[in-house]
């Protein structure tokens, strides 16, 4: 049991929790208002009903945090972040006033669950690509205000991260090459203004797209929209022309054909499907008097 009820969440947590509790609790929670006593004491579990991936408790502690406040309410993890953790598995525990934990149901059980929907899906596409060597990392496609807990919940899943913002690095996307017009003139913009630690990378389509970017000196490329066969070709152009570029792959890719684009050979596959199409797993919140 990990106790977390003596320390104060950071302030990014509890940010988060205000904002998504002042959108569900309003002026107040009028039902518990009126049916509970204020001094009424509860225990409440998170229970988990499918096997899952565990991501979000200190999120879901921060609102509990918010709605009662650590003198009124504690919060006990049962298990660590990216446990896979069977259906029947007790989470958490709180304990205190019922008032605030009704309250806080509803938002710290929407985000315990869209996480760790995130880190159960996440973990299947990296057990997909297992023995290739391939890293899988998520994209920019996140909840707007949630987007540095999905990140985690990515890598507690067993992924890595991209880029958390624009000004987290340089890629250099089909949208810049159409105002811009060539891979080349865009490379040298960047190469006169940008930081000398930042990386440069540039999206392709095409093989002949792959060989402007090679030829430009990029660092690393985002061969996006291509066939596993395509990427292939594209690989091997790439160890032989330019050794130590970085390959990224996008688009297009799904549970049932990840393998497929792992073993035609690139260094790291981004997966927009992480963040953007993972379904909340079922956990519940029992609540009983004590």
């Amino acid at each position: 049991m990990e106790e977390l009820g003596l320390r104060r969440p950071q302030a990014a947590l509890l940010d988060l929790a205000r904002t998504a509790l002042q959108e569900d609790v309003g002026r107040g929670d009028v039902t518990s208002l009126l049916t509970i006593a204020e001094e009424t004491q509860a225990r409440a579990r998170f229970v988990a009903r499918e096997a899952l991936v565990v991501s979000g408790l200190k999120v879901a502690r921060a609102v509990f945090f918010e709605a009662g406040g650590e003198e009124k309410l504690s919060f006990a993890a049962l298990t660590s972040e990216g446990v896979r953790v069977p259906v029947g598995a007790v989470l958490a525990e709180i304990e205190g006033l019922a008032r605030p934990i009704l309250a806080a149901e509803r938002v710290s059980l929407n985000l315990l669950m869209h996480l760790s929907g995130i880190a159960t899906l996440t973990n299947r596409y990296v057990e997909a690509v297992d023995g290739t060597g391939v890293r899988i990392v998520d994209t920019r496609k996140t909840t707007p205000g949630l987007r540095l807990a999905e990140k985690a919940a990515v890598r507690v899943g067993g992924s890595m991260n991209h880029r958390f913002g624009l000004d987290d690095g340089i890629l250099i996307k089909d949208n810049h090459l159409a105002l811009i017009g060539d891979v080349a003139e865009a490379v040298r913009r960047v190469r006169t203004k940008a930081p000398h630690l930042l990386k440069i990378e540039v999206e392709v389509e095409s093989l002949e797209a792959l060989k402007a970017a090679l030829l430009a000196g990029v660092d690393a490329v985002l061969l996006d929209n291509m066939s596993p066969e395509e990427v292939h070709r594209c690989v091997e152009l790439v160890r032989k022309e330019r050794p130590g570029t970085l390959v990224e792959v996008s688009g297009g890719i799904d549970l049932w054909n990840i393998r497929s684009y792992a073993e035609a050979g690139p260094d790291l596959i981004s997966v927009g499907a992480l963040t953007h199409s993972a379904s909340s797993v079922d956990i519940s919140l029992e609540v009983e008097p004590c």
